[in-house]
């Protein structure tokens, strides 16, 4: 059994805060609403459509962002260049810039004013109001915690296995796809993981670019502003129990990554 050293009171006082701030509110929000009223939720279609519209917008930028940042945090993770530490500054930028901010800016480039929403309309590409459009803001919020976590991956993985691969006679896509990759692919699944939990939290941006079709936490605010709070509550229960599941599957991940050994 382990044992605890260097434990002061002023430790335990600061650890009680803590987790009396975050286990207080949820607690009292999980318990406000009866098992009824929380199977009534889950059993009315706007709800259904609402959480599978998140789980599923939320994915697909998963998705994306492992598609177009993965060969992106590879560069960052084994070069090292002038401007690298901006570069990553830009990558952090969604996360600090408040987000309605962010849809805002997103609807600045989509509009007919502009010559990348003018191609965009043409091409039959609409944001507002879209299901789109809420992908395209869930990806710009999830993105900097699939590249940040990519990155990583790649930096844990030794380049002298990467440089052996390639004096066998490996090239550089072989040596990605065959050693690079195998030994990193917890890092990226993880990075997915995180990506797609934010995008599945997120409100302020998507409320700017698509109030219709409703995600989750749009639902929750609408029912919040117009019945009251014994409405939204168990929708945030809900939402609640789905970033249990994302957070206990990192965790696992986590625990597979610290055990690892190369």
């Amino acid at each position: 059994m382990k044992k605890f050293h260097n434990i002061s009171v002023s430790n335990i006082i600061s650890a009680f805060l803590v987790l009396g701030f975050i286990l207080l509110p949820l607690s009292q929000l999980i318990f406000g609403s009866s098992p009824t009223e929380i199977i009534d939720t889950i059993m009315d279609k706007d709800v259904r459509e609402a959480i599978i519209r998140s789980m599923a917008c939320s994915g697909l930028a998963a998705i994306l962002a492992f598609a177009i940042g993965t060969p992106f945090a590879f560069m960052l993770a084994r070069n090292n260049f002038k401007g690298k530490e901006l570069l990553n500054s830009i990558i952090d930028l969604p996360i600090m810039i408040p987000h309605p901010v962010i849809g805002i800016a997103l609807l600045s480039i989509a509009g007919r004013n502009h010559w990348i929403g003018q191609r965009l309309l043409d091409a039959g590409i609409r944001l507002m109001g879209t299901t789109t459009g809420i992908v395209a803001v869930l990806l710009f919020v999830g993105l900097p915690f699939y590249i940040n976590a990519a990155r990583d991956g790649f930096e844990s993985v030794p380049e002298r296995l990467e440089k052996a691969a390639r004096t066998l006679g490996a090239n550089r896509s072989q040596t990605f796809f065959r050693v690079t990759f195998p030994l990193a692919w917890k890092s990226l699944l993880t990075g997915m993981i995180m990506c797609m939990a934010r995008a599945l939290s997120e409100f302020g941006a998507v409320v700017i670019i698509a109030y219709h079709p409703m995600v989750a936490p749009v639902l929750m605010y609408e029912r919040f502003t117009a019945y009251g709070l014994s409405y939204s509550r168990p929708v945030a229960i809900w939402l609640i129990a789905l970033s249990l599941v994302l957070f206990a599957a990192l965790r696992l991940l986590s625990r597979g990554l610290k055990g690892k050994k190369i």
